[in-house]
């Protein structure tokens, strides 16, 4: 058993989940070092002093050093080399900006301050022994996307460095609780069928062609129920407002709910998952829904072909807006048959993927300290 030192700068949302789950489910003894959700670009310049501040006066000495994308590694490991000098690093990587979608109201792309992120990930990328991405998916965007990124700058580009982080990459897919979600009831098919919406409130999930589909398709009187979850800041693109309104006689939930339980309970009792996201590296909410056997049809681009086996492709993967909306009123009309979505994303549950997490963490601490 590997004495492990995790270190999250963000840690909210699918993060916290993959960390919490990985601390209670490991045979390893990981030790967290975390700040809250909040300020994401200050966090990845800033969350590596505060985070080694409180490493070093924990007196840990651990045989692995674990770090997200969500802060400096290259920073945190300068503050703390004399504590963890010759320790392995591993760093996983949730997302990364190099190829992450600027949202339309930042105002950081049109100042010229859009790269120093996007610079940090390749950097921490450097300095780690190994880097884990999320997805076959997420790997080969970053991969591809670092040399034409390096090569914007005037001199020095250090293209040469690429082969090195490419050779210590390798995909380790989230782990999920997904046996929390339980069981789903006996369907009632009499009533309309429930459409689902259980993504962050984010413009990269891009809410406005997912509500517009369903406006169109209530202006034709396309019968269906709607079902809206996840979490929302205080600031929210302005469609969710908008479609309250118009499909209020529609709505069985509207917005984020108090417990896992309860969640659970919405995913169970809808049917169909159209997503519409410019961005998923992943794709927790996704993943969830489909455990609940809800019918998804997802964009054939992104981590989305991952999770579907290649001869069920054809029935969940649409080709752009048309074919989604074409496929949705189908299914609203036709009816919604019976899939078993379970079994393709259960080997994502912590208790399926756990072995493989603690083997690799422990042959990180090996291979790396020979």
């Amino acid at each position: 058993m590997a004495r492990i030192a995790a270190f999250e700068g963000f840690y909210g949302g699918s993060h916290k989940q993959w960390l919490d789950g990985l601390v209670a489910n490991s045979d390893h003894d990981i030790h967290t070092f975390t700040l809250s959700d909040r300020f994401w670009k200050w966090r990845m310049h800033g969350a590596s002093v505060t985070l080694a501040r409180e490493f070093l006066n924990s007196g840990l000495e651990p045989d692995l050093i674990l770090a997200t994308d969500m802060l400096d590694l290259s920073v945190l490991l300068a503050l703390i080399r004399r504590q963890a000098d010759r320790i392995p690093v591993v760093l996983y990587m949730h997302e990364n900006q190099l190829t992450y979608p600027w949202s339309a109201t930042d105002p950081d792309p049109a100042l010229g301050r859009d790269h120093h992120y996007g610079f940090i990930n390749y950097t921490s990328a450097l300095v780690a022994d190994q880097v884990w991405f999320n997805s076959q998916y997420h790997m080969t965007s970053f991969l591809e996307a670092l040399p034409p990124f390096l090569g914007m700058f005037p001199d020095h580009q250090n293209q040469g460095t690429l082969e090195a982080i490419r050779e210590k990459s390798r995909v380790v897919p989230l782990g999920i609780d997904l046996q929390s979600l339980g069981e789903r009831p006996v369907a009632d098919r009499n009533t309309p069928p429930v459409t689902l919406w259980n993504h962050r409130w984010e413009f990269d999930k891009a809410p406005d062609t997912f509500f517009e589909m369903l406006f169109l398709l209530a202006d034709q009187e396309v019968p269906f129920q709607l079902v809206v979850l996840g979490t929302r800041g205080e600031k929210y693109p302005p469609v969710f407002d908008a479609a309250r309104r118009r499909l209020h006689d529609r709505i069985l939930q509207w917005g984020p709910v108090e417990s896992r339980a309860e969640y659970a309970g919405w995913l169970h009792r809808s049917h169909i998952l159209p997503v519409t996201s410019i961005q998923d590296f992943f794709g927790v909410s996704v993943a969830e829904a489909m455990y609940c056997n809800v019918f998804p049809l997802l964009p054939d681009r992104l981590a989305y072909p991952e999770h579907i086996p290649a001869n069920a492709r054809h029935r969940h993967l649409y080709a752009d807006d048309r074919d989604l909306v074409g496929r949705l009123r189908s299914l609203l009309e036709q009816g919604v048959p019976a899939i078993d979505a379970r079994s393709m994303i259960a080997h994502y549950d912590w208790t399926q993927c756990i072995r493989n997490y603690d083997t690799m963490l422990n042959d990180a601490c090996k291979h790396l300290n020979t």
